[in-house]
């Protein structure tokens, strides 16, 4: 009997410098994974463009991606001499590390591993603060917080940031402190694991703190500065001790000038020394001469398919049916989460377990402005820099024979995109055909080739804008006999949701036909059984 490899959520909050960010994200790639199954959740807060397109080709070199975009409005002032916080950028992080915990409590997941986007990591750091079996423990690193003071740990013993022994009542001098606070950091130096009273920004919490309740929210009774207190002294409250681990020092970009010594730690802790490339964009140069030959291989069997879907409350449907017929034959997949509250993000990670996913989660749903969804949909989907883009719903699938048919469909050169006619079954074996549904005699885009220079345009509309560009049909396209099954009318309890959903969507029937809502509810409609097809 196998034992289940350990869950690790890698979390971080991110408004970042895209140099800075591109080393953070090439030291999570280096991050020893092997015991572990691990999903990534970025909340991408960032101004710069450069960092969010960062984000989003991350998806090429790791699975199970999770982006929650948010883009607040407000000023984070940071130069050569210290970082400017206030009140409100403090508590606008604790809240989104909070999102964090929530999601990998509802996932349950083994441990979270909460990383600061200005960090780096040696690749034994995960495997070895997990193996240190503690419910919280950070791993070290040092900063000047100002340019000319000496570097400080991020941990400290008690209260706001005291890194000295200290008993309740008693006064010290100045050259007490010193010698106490001497004492603390000398033991730091040394390789081991350490009780501390206060820690952050680089912390692995097991599911038994997170469920207990260690979070970020602010303590409405003490006035000490900063969310990594509230949530050390709330822990402490909660009876988990803290610790700290010094076997493998992170490196913290502080400031701009620390770049180049960040590129040195990448090196120095590189596992493969020959590789002198090192960053996000240099390692994918070195993937490509280095394996080039095999990149080749792969390419000439077919160009790459990927998937991209608009879920919401999936779980329970037809989901998993889905994505285990397309994953035989996909090569990535953009998902748009529209606002889920059941298990649909985990399922998806689940079905896809190998599957490269870019998996962008809406705190609010869109659908009630189709149009907005579909565009986001579009522009997740082409950041990944798509060859050929499946779109699919989350309770459609062609018949068999269209995995066999797809490798020859995509290498062709003439055919830029592919119709098919899909079926609306009312139930497991009939679908749907009468004047209101019809749609299985006509053809409909679902399978297109990406062409980076031409221009698309969208169908403005609220409701049934369509899943792809209104131009598409621009391209060369072709009438495929293959045959694209839908689910989504199968069961009463379905047809009843989606009957209420676009009554209120859509109440004058101004982007659907007012009939053909109504015959959602016909007791007996004309149905005709499904037959597959005979060679």
């Amino acid at each position: 009997m196998t034992k289940e490899r350990i869950r690790v959520l890698i979390g971080s909050p991110i408004r970042q410098k895209p140099e800075i960010l591109d080393r953070f994200l090439t030291s999570l790639l280096r991050l020893e994974q092997d015991p572990m199954e691990i999903t990534y959740f970025f909340i991408d807060d960032n101004q710069e463009e450069q960092s969010s397109v960062l984000l989003s080709e991350f998806i090429r070199k790791a699975n199970h991606v999770i982006i929650h975009n948010i883009h607040r409005q407000d000023d984070y002032i940071r130069n050569e001499t210290t970082h400017y916080w206030n009140e409100q950028l403090i508590w606008k992080v604790a809240d989104y590390k909070n999102k964090i915990i929530q999601y990998a409590i509802d996932l349950q997941y083994d441990y979270l591993f909460l990383v600061d986007s200005d960090l780096l990591l040696d690749p034994h750091t995960l495997n070895h603060l997990i193996a240190a079996d503690k419910d919280i423990i950070s791993e070290i690193f040092w900063t000047r917080w100002q340019p000319e003071s000496r570097p400080h740990p991020q941990v400290w013993l008690k209260d706001e940031y005291t890194q000295w022994e200290q008993a309740r009542g008693e006064i010290l001098d100045e050259t007490q402190k010193e010698e106490r606070y001497q004492r603390f950091v000398s033991q730091l130096i040394e390789p081991g694991i350490y009780e501390v009273g206060g820690l952050g920004a680089c912390t692995l919490i097991s599911r038994r703190a997170l469920i207990r309740g260690a979070n970020f929210k602010p303590i409405y009774n003490l006035s000490f500065w900063g969310e990594d207190r509230h949530f050390s002294i709330r822990a402490a409250a909660l009876g988990f001790t803290l610790y700290v681990d010094t076997h493998y020092p992170a490196y913290h970009i502080y400031r701009d000038s620390d770049l180049h010594n960040a590129q040195l730690f990448l090196q120095a802790t590189d596992a493969n020394s020959s590789i002198p490339e090192v960053t996000l964009s240099q390692l994918e140069k070195h993937d490509e001469e280095s394996l080039g030959r095999v990149t080749q291989v792969n390419r000439s069997a077919r160009p790459s398919l990927t998937l991209t879907m608009v879920l919401k409350n999936e779980a329970n449907r037809y989901l998993r049916q889905a994505l285990e017929r397309h994953r035989s034959y996909i090569d990535q997949a953009v998902i748009i989460d529209d606002g889920s509250t059941d298990h649909t993000i985990d399922l998806c990670l689940k079905a896809l377990k190998g599957v490269p996913i870019r998996l962008i989660s809406n705190t609010e749903s869109l659908f009630h402005n189709e149009i907005e969804l579909r565009k986001q949909q579009w522009r997740e989907t082409l950041n990944i820099h798509p060859e050929w883009i499946l779109n699919l719903d989350a309770d459609e699938w062609f018949e068999s024979s269209f995995a066999d048919e797809l490798p020859s469909m995509l290498q062709q050169k003439e055919v830029d995109l592919y119709c098919f006619r899909l079926y609306d079954f009312w139930s497991e074996t009939h679908y749907r055909d009468d004047e209101y549904w019809s749609s299985h005699k006509y053809y409909r885009p679902f399978l297109l080739r990406y062409q980076p220079d031409m221009i698309y345009f969208w169908k403005e509309s609220a409701q049934h804008c369509g899943r792809f560009p209104v131009n598409v049909f621009d391209l060369p396209h072709h009438l495929s006999s293959i045959r694209l099954k839908h689910y989504g009318w199968a069961k009463p309890e379905h047809r009843l949701e989606k009957y209420k959903r676009y009554s209120q969507l859509d109440p004058e029937a101004q982007f659907g036909w007012r009939e053909q809502y109504e015959s959602i509810l016909d007791e007996s409609p004309s149905l005709v059984e499904w037959r597959n097809k005979t060679n």
